[in-house]
C-alpha cells in the first residue's frame, strides 16, 4: 500500500472514517484522524475506548476504504 493513499484519507476535509484491510483478513476502523499515525513503513491505529493500539505494516495493507455512514 502506498502511504500517500492513507495520508489522503487522514487529511480529508471533512474527515470521513475509513477502514484499513490487511492481507491476513484483519480490518481496522479509523473513526478520527487523531487515532491514526502514519509512519514511513507502518501505520499505528489507536482504539481509545479499549486503550489499545495496532501496528500495521504498509506492505500488509491490501486496501483502504471509506466506512459506510449509518
Amino acid at each position: 500500500m502506498n502511504a500517500d493513499t492513507i495520508r489522503e484519507y487522514i487529511r480529508r476535509q471533512p474527515f470521513e472514517p475509513f477502514v484499513i484491510r490487511l492481507s491476513n483478513g484483519e480490518s481496522h476502523e479509523v473513526r478520527h484522524p487523531e487515532c491514526v499515525l502514519l509512519m514511513k513503513t507502518k501505520v499505528l491505529v489507536y482504539y481509545p475506548d479499549d486503550d489499545r493500539s495496532v501496528m500495521c505494516a504498509l506492505i500488509h495493507i491490501n486496501s483502504v476504504e471509506s466506512l459506510q455512514r449509518t
